[in-house]
């Protein structure tokens, strides 16, 4: 399994960035995927997850309403959407395959790859 993050980096506050993973490895339209961020001395926590056809998400409370992830099955591809960026949402943000839906309430993810890591600046 693998799984390539990228489109992390420096941005003000209030404004957009969008992340990309690129997975390969497995049989991507069967999983449900997601994302997770870890800050500097902070646990991980869980953002944003989407089902396996697209049709079903679930989002973290901190960013509903900002954020929105959305897949590409035919490119095997997942995304997410940051509009009004925070400060506070700078951190590490991993893509990772999830082992069922809702594993994430508890903390389990199947797989993740290395993390992107966005900046916002106030």
């Amino acid at each position: 399994v693998q799984l390539q993050a990228s489109g992390g980096g420096l941005v003000q506050a209030g404004g957009s960035r969008r992340l990309s993973c690129a997975a390969s490895g497995f049989t991507f339209s069967m999983y449900a995927m997601g994302w997770f961020r870890q800050a500097p001395g902070k646990e991980r926590e869980f953002v944003a997850a989407i089902s396996w056809s697209g049709l079903d998400t679930e989002y973290a409370d901190f960013v509903k309403g900002r954020f929105t992830i959305s897949r590409d099955n035919a490119k095997n591809t997942v995304s997410l959407q940051m509009d009004s960026l925070k400060p506070e949402d700078t951190a590490d943000y991993y893509c990772a395959r999830m082992s069922s839906w809702g594993s994430w309430r508890w903390g389990e993810y199947a797989d993740w790859g290395q993390g992107t890591l966005v900046t916002v600046s106030s």
